[in-house]
């Protein structure tokens, strides 16, 4: 067994069915590991509020204690992770030369950017002579383990779910046990610390008055909570004021639960709930394959001609988009659900993209960025995906021709208006057979309910019947 190994923590914040640290304690005697706060990352995000950062910080100080007590129940000396505040591809070489260790462990990342990095990284281990090792985690299938009969990335979701459906097996289900070995981690230097979130230039969020608890104690909270509701999914996950969906994407996107459990979970429960939620954890994979095959969807269209798509430019519009202010009380609480939570339903992410993209003509692109922005559970993959799919200009996307009415996805969902009156207080009064569509009250009405319509708040910043034909026309026109 080789003396020593570093395992690189990224989107994999747990220390339990962990392929990479799994792989590292059965290899080697000592295994130290480490997490980067990405200054290439960090540096770039447009607010130091930001509540992933504080998801995560909240989530690796729960990893530290863990892989500790880990060590110590087996045997060990007691271990913890190391973490830097630094450019990952100069601070895991440089951490891995001062270790003495004989190679670097960590889990796939399949964007273009992180592949990126771990090549540059790979190199510099490489000339320094430690090797670097990774592994499929964050996903049951990956790269090219689908393809289709021709040996093609599949382009479409039901063929490409058959498959998946059809090779997944118990294998893919089996766990990567940590335990047993954790005797195997290393301690930690003297003085090793994790810095405070204000070292790293970061404020402290309202994540702590959100229903999102961090680490795998959160994970598994929510989990469990899921669990005894996953039976009613399939219908109750479309309607944003009740309790359908399952609040685990954040938990997914940073990786402190298990993919392989999830999926277990879904196939042996078996309900037609269950199964549902498997075929959502099937859309995640499936875009994940769609950027590993195709990275060139960061900035353009999947399918290229509509590339061609003249959008409008409208500062006034997005910004009222952004801002939760269109007139349109379901995409307004969206927004403000999202602006105020970093939470979007997922039924209100299709509504609010397509209204942005199919009402008000605008790029999907700025769309996409926005949410980049804002979502808790941002990931490259899945946000890309689905706004492609919303402004159908993406793989097995919406047809572009089928384009969400807002009113109408508001009475059906939302049909009593509880969702709108929680995000949208200023029409907490208004009548159910308005809230809607509310500038359709007649003036008594408004004054009764105390919301004038174009004051108190906005009347449609667009007609949409109108804006429907012109995005006809904006397609036809690339189709020829």
């Amino acid at each position: 067994m080789d003396a020593a190994a570093l395992v690189w923590f990224r989107r994999d914040l747990r220390c339990f069915d962990h392929a990479a640290l799994h792989h590292a304690l059965r290899r080697f005697a000592r295994v130290h590991c480490v997490f980067v706060f990405d200054r290439e990352i960090l540096d770039a995000l447009p607010r130091r509020e930001d509540r992933r950062i504080e998801f995560i910080w909240r989530s690796i100080r729960e990893l530290d204690a863990e892989l500790d007590r880990l060590s110590r129940q087996a045997g060990g000396a007691g271990a913890g992770l190391i973490v830097r505040h630094a450019r990952a591809d100069e601070a895991v070489p440089q951490l891995a030369s001062e270790l003495g260790v004989a190679a670097v462990f960590a889990n796939r990342d399949y964007e273009p950017a992180a592949i990126a990095r771990d090549r540059r990284v790979a190199q510099r281990l490489v000339e320094a002579g430690i090797a670097f090792e990774d592994f499929r985690d964050q996903v049951i299938f990956e790269r090219d383990e689908l393809l289709t009969q021709a040996g093609a990335p599949y382009s479409v979701f039901t063929p490409y779910k058959n498959a998946w459906l059809a090779r997944f097996d118990s294998a893919r289900m089996e766990a990567f046990p940590i335990a047993e070995a954790a005797a195997g981690l290393a301690p930690k230097a003297d003085g090793e610390r994790i810095p405070e979130l204000a070292e790293i230039g970061f404020l402290p969020t309202n994540l702590g008055q959100l229903r999102l608890p961090a680490g795998m104690s959160g994970g598994r909270a929510l989990l469990g909570d899921f669990v005894r509701r996953i039976g009613d999914y399939a219908e109750a996950r479309d309607y944003p004021s009740r309790k359908g969906v399952s609040y685990l994407s954040t938990h997914l996107r940073f990786g402190t639960l298990s993919i392989r459990e999830l999926a277990s979970l879904a196939w042996t429960e078996g309900s037609a709930g269950a199964q549902t939620w498997l075929s959502e954890l099937i859309w995640r994979e499936f875009y994940q394959m769609i950027l590993y095959h195709h990275p060139r969807v960061v900035d353009a269209c999947f399918r290229p001609e509509y590339d061609r798509i003249v959008w409008d430019d409208a500062p006034e519009l997005f910004a009222a988009w952004c801002e939760g202010r269109t007139g349109y009380p379901l995409v307004d609480a969206a927004m403000r659900q999202l602006n105020g939570t970093g939470y979007m339903h997922n039924r209100l992410r299709m509504v609010a993209a397509s209204f942005l993209t199919k009402d008000l003509g605008i790029d999907w692109r700025r769309g996409e960025r926005y949410f980049a922005a804002q979502l808790n559970d941002y990931d490259l993959a899945a946000n890309n995906g689905g706004w492609q799919w919303a402004a159908s200009t993406g793989c097995d996307a919406q047809p572009y021709f089928r384009i969400f009415n807002p009113v109408t996805q508001s009475e059906r969902f939302d049909p009593d208006g509880a969702f709108i009156r929680r995000y949208v207080p200023e029409l907490a009064r208004v009548a159910s057979r308005y809230i809607h569509a509310p500038w359709k009250m007649p003036e008594a009405e408004q004054a009764a309910c105390g919301v004038r319509i174009g004051r108190d708040y906005p009347a449609p910043v667009v007609d949409h019947a109108q804006a429907r034909e012109r995005t006809l026309q904006r397609f036809a026109v690339v189709r020829g």
